[in-house]
């Protein structure tokens, strides 16, 4: 397997991150306002996150950004891709 090929391996949507792993944000899919936003709070691509917790049917979940909490829902967090 190439280096390409494994890095692609790796990269998933937040809502697939397991709590507790650092990842680094390689995409913010979308063009609407709720994306803007996410990228006005800091969510943009080459910066660190963690999911801190989920409730119990996963939405909403709590991620660690810039050293702050963001709490999001599970749809807007699919439209983040991120990276090891």
């Amino acid at each position: 397997m190439s280096t390409i090929e494994s890095s692609v391996l790796k990269n998933m949507t937040l809502t697939q991150l397991p709590k507790g792993r650092d990842a680094r944000v390689i995409a913010v899919n979308g063009t609407g306002s709720v994306t803007r936003r996410l990228m006005e709070m800091g969510v943009i691509p080459g910066v660190n996150v963690k999911v801190v917790k989920a409730a119990p049917f996963g939405d909403p979940i709590e991620i660690r950004v810039r050293g702050y909490s963001l709490a999001m829902r599970k749809n807007e967090a699919d439209s983040i891709e991120v990276g090891f």
